[in-house]
């Protein structure tokens, strides 16, 4: 008796299609078997997914995940209704017959087939590197955008465009040691003019030694009304201020493509675009990234546009503060869309903050249990990223707390600490006397 046996090759197939898979043979004997097998962990694991018995004359399924999933068409013939990422990897028909000179002996043959299963990818994203983090003002820095793609099988190809159309970038390699070490050039000068940079420059140090970001000071109208019991609660005084260097090249950008497989037999594809950023021409620049993948029929995209951060909206809760409350300062978001991510400072104009630091990072500024001290002090908000800055003034009014008892009094009547307070109260009792 003679046995051949083939298994028709496979085009790759995507998750969700239905595959068939056929095994031909040819024989002059009489059938005794036909067994499927699953090929896993490099051939040295073979799973039986179905088996045709012909001396019985039954066929069941040995696997319970393809319990539901098969369906016998013909004696050589299995169908997976759903293919699944896992379905990936080899698969074997084996067929048997009965040798005509003895019905005892038993003739095998056996054929394989790859089945090569892709799966687009589900997500991508893009973000900033390393941010929030704090960025000069003055100095020319590098900057990096992370493009994330996940879910895909294989690996996609990824690009970035910039205002739509593609970013001609040099290929790096090999991931960089350190930040400076992704643009393998010296940063280009910049012009700064000394006119324009604020007077308190001087007094926080040199620009770029890692100080806090300079700032202009609040306005003098605002420290004359300090006390005044009629002002709007809370008051915000927003002054902005933009990198002043210019670059007299176009940018070089640098690119960088890493994946990574993932337990479920796909892979993460990150892409990095890195350059030396000029706010003047980035801000409010539409940068892209997109996804080529065989499993798609179009290009898959995630855009971001440089946004340097204006008109914040900040919030004080209670909007009436009462000694002994907890007050909380927060930065709800701004006029605009902001990318990146903006990196929060606080400080106290003029002094420490309540806890004695000399500035607190976050969105969120928290003084516990405020006293009378407090009453009228400034507190400056700096939103920066590396597109600019925006410096946010709040004033804090605190009124007295009836429900806290009263101390023992000092020579002149009054509270310790509560001098505002009774200058307050005696303030509008003499325009209430006049006014009658």
């Amino acid at each position: 008796a003679y046995l051949t046996v083939s298994i028709e090759p496979l085009p790759p197939v995507v998750v969700g299609d239905a595959v068939t898979l056929k095994c031909n043979f040819k024989t002059d004997g009489k059938m005794r078997e036909i067994v499927w097998y699953r090929v896993t962990d490099g051939g040295t694991i073979k799973q039986k997914i179905f088996t045709f018995d012909a001396m019985f004359s039954t066929n069941f399924s040995q696997m319970e995940n393809y319990r539901k999933r098969e369906d016998l068409v013909y004696q050589s013939t299995v169908r997976l209704p759903e293919v699944r990422i896992s379905d990936n990897g080899p698969y074997e028909c084996h067929v048997g017959i009965y040798d005509r000179a003895t019905r005892e002996k038993v003739v095998l043959a056996s054929g394989n087939v790859f089945l090569n299963v892709m799966a687009p990818p589900t997500s991508i994203s893009v973000l900033a590197a390393d941010t929030p983090a704090p960025f000069s003002r003055y100095q020319a820095q590098n900057f990096t955008l992370v493009c994330v793609v996940s879910g895909g099988k294989p690996a996609p190809l990824v690009y970035f465009k910039r205002d739509g159309e593609p970013i001609e970038a040099t290929p790096l390699p090999e991931p960089p040691a350190g930040a400076s070490s992704w643009a393998p050039r010296s940063l280009l000068h910049r012009d700064l003019d000394d006119t324009k940079v604020p007077k308190s420059l001087a007094a926080d140090g040199e620009p770029g030694m890692g100080n806090p970001f300079p700032t202009a000071d609040p306005p003098r109208g605002l420290a004359a009304e300090r006390d005044s019991v009629t002002e709007s609660i809370p008051e915000t005084v927003v002054s902005r201020e933009f990198p002043r260097w210019v670059h007299m090249a176009e940018p070089i950008y640098y690119f960088r493509h890493t994946h990574a497989p993932v337990s479920d037999g796909t892979v993460e594809a990150r892409a990095t675009l890195t350059w030396t950023l000029n706010p003047q021409i980035d801000n409010e620049a539409l940068f892209s990234c997109e996804v080529k993948h065989p499993a798609l029929s179009m290009p898959m995209q995630s855009e971001v546009t440089l946004v340097a951060p204006k008109g914040p909206k900040i919030t004080m809760t209670p909007t009436r503060a009462r000694v002994g409350d907890t007050v909380r300062i927060l930065v709800q978001g701004f006029q605009n869309e902001v990318f990146p991510e903006p990196l929060f400072t606080w400080t106290r104009v003029g002094s420490r903050l309540l806890d004695g630091s000399a500035e607190h990072d976050g969105k969120e500024l928290v003084l516990e249990r405020v006293p009378a001290e407090l009453n009228g002090s400034m507190y400056r908000c700096t939103a920066q990223n590396p597109l600019g800055s925006t410096d946010t003034h709040t004033r804090l009014i605190v009124f007295e707390n009836p429900n806290i008892p009263r101390g023992p009094e000092d020579s002149n009547g009054s509270l310790p600490g509560h001098r505002g307070f009774r200058f307050v109260l005696a303030l509008t009792l003499t325009v209430i006397l006049e006014l009658t």
